[in-house]
């Protein structure tokens, strides 16, 4: 598949690495643009581009980017494009700012894609980086950390899951993206490096009513480092 990542993070660099050895054409932005990612293609094999490039890409376009970034996507090409566009990021208030949509319910994901104008697949971002470079293992492994994917087209989440798994984790369906939540910051779902079945169980305890309390200790856990 031709694929485009904008974000060069850990996340994005770790995915370009993968997605290259399974065959498939990546490119890699960053708003910095191409000059500053030589390091990044020549470890990942990934061919560095400008984000409008990368936002191109026929198949799959990964967004791995601060909520804040998101704004200053190329937005007509994103809301033109007939590609698969999964949301790997996660909303930190005191990184990206208050956004009132998201504190009145909406997921981050679903604002994501009403800024974007285009459908969002949410996937890759309930496992932590270093989890995500060096945990890959072989399907049937024992204990194969699993990630969720959420989403409202039922196809386009095969896509993703068949993607993940192989890469090297297991996948499980998280529901319609107005769910995400249950794998964002403070859920019981969020990084914590589970095998399928326990990460369905993780899914399931997630409070609604706890949404907000758990983002906003999440939000300060994580300010230093943000």
């Amino acid at each position: 598949m031709e694929i485009g990542i904008i974000g060069s993070g850990n996340i994005g660099n770790a995915l370009a690495g993968y997605l290259t050895v399974l065959g498939h054409q990546v490119s890699i932005s960053n708003s910095r643009g191409p000059e500053t990612l030589g390091e990044i293609a020549a470890k990942t094999g990934a061919k560095a581009t400008t984000v409008e490039k990368a936002a191109s890409a026929k198949d799959i376009v990964i967004l791995a980017i601060p909520q804040k970034a998101m704004i200053r996507l190329p937005i007509e090409v994103l809301s033109a494009s007939k590609a698969i566009v999964v949301d790997a990021g996660n909303y930190y208030p005191s990184r990206d700012g208050q956004i009132a949509e998201i504190a009145n319910g909406s997921t981050d994901s679903e604002w994501v894609a009403k800024t974007i104008g285009h459908p969002i697949i949410k996937a890759f971002n309930n496992i932590v980086a270093p989890s995500l470079v060096s945990k890959a293992v072989p399907a049937e492994s024992p204990n194969r950390i699993a990630l969720s994917v959420a989403g409202d087209n039922a196809e386009h989440k095969q896509v993703v899951m068949q993607l993940i798994d192989k890469i090297g984790f297991d996948a499980i369906d998280g529901g319609l993206l107005s769910e995400s939540w249950r794998q964002q910051p403070g859920e019981p779902a969020y990084c914590q490096d589970l095998n399928r079945e326990t990460l369905k169980s993780a899914l399931q305890q997630a409070d609604f009513n706890k949404r907000a309390a758990n983002l906003a200790a999440a939000d300060e856990m994580a300010r230093p480092y943000l």
